[in-house]
């Protein structure tokens, strides 16, 4: 009906609500999410802020701090924060946003900032949300074991001979794209097939 997407995007937005202004991107808790949930802007800002750290890094090894110390440093300031929150953002970012964040941490390896060892963004993420999900589902009172599915029947009866299941939790029907992004749901589908 509509050719110009300009247009088209305005016609599908819901009707403004007297009082509420609409919003190109939230920020919440430290990470900014666009209204078409992508983090983009939370990469290019993480980025920045640790391309800043590691040349302060670069400052203070000038200034003779052990190679050890930087690392340190690295670990609990630029890897902290490349991994706060993560488990809520990361499932939104594209390939472009985890190779930039890969980029990054490369780069300090190359310049001993941190461990050779260090771990990919991915893999670093994957620690996270395994442990986070462990806790989630052995703690009835954690605030996120509200959100996840009651247990299987199936997970009952299951064959001990066949591999080992990493929940008992049923899994919900396949949703969409955005559906797939959220952390509950990547967890219950991980390790499935």
């Amino acid at each position: 009906m509509f050719t110009d997407p300009k247009r088209r995007r305005q016609h599908d937005d819901p009707p403004l609500i007297p009082g509420i202004v609409r919003r190109e991107r939230l920020h919440m808790l430290g990470i900014t999410v666009a209204n078409d949930f992508s983090v983009s802007e939370h990469v290019q800002d993480l980025t920045v802020k640790s391309a800043q750290t590691i040349y302060a890094l670069r400052v203070r090894r000038a200034h003779r701090l052990k190679d050890a110390a930087l690392q340190q440093v690295h670990r609990s300031v630029v890897v902290a924060r490349l991994l706060y929150a993560a488990s809520a953002w990361h499932g939104f970012t594209k390939a472009t946003d985890r190779r930039r964040i890969n980029l990054l941490l490369e780069r300090a390896k190359r310049h001993g900032y941190c461990m050779p060892d260090l771990p990919t963004f991915e893999e670093l993420c994957d620690a996270a949300d395994d442990q986070l999900f462990n806790k989630t589902v052995s703690n009835c009172n954690h605030i996120l074991h509200s959100l996840l599915p009651p247990s299987s029947t199936a997970s009952q009866h299951y064959n001990l001979n066949l591999r080992r299941r990493m929940h008992t939790l049923s899994l919900p029907e396949h949703g969409t794209y955005l559906s797939d992004c959220n952390f509950v749901i990547r967890m219950l589908y991980k390790h499935s097939y």
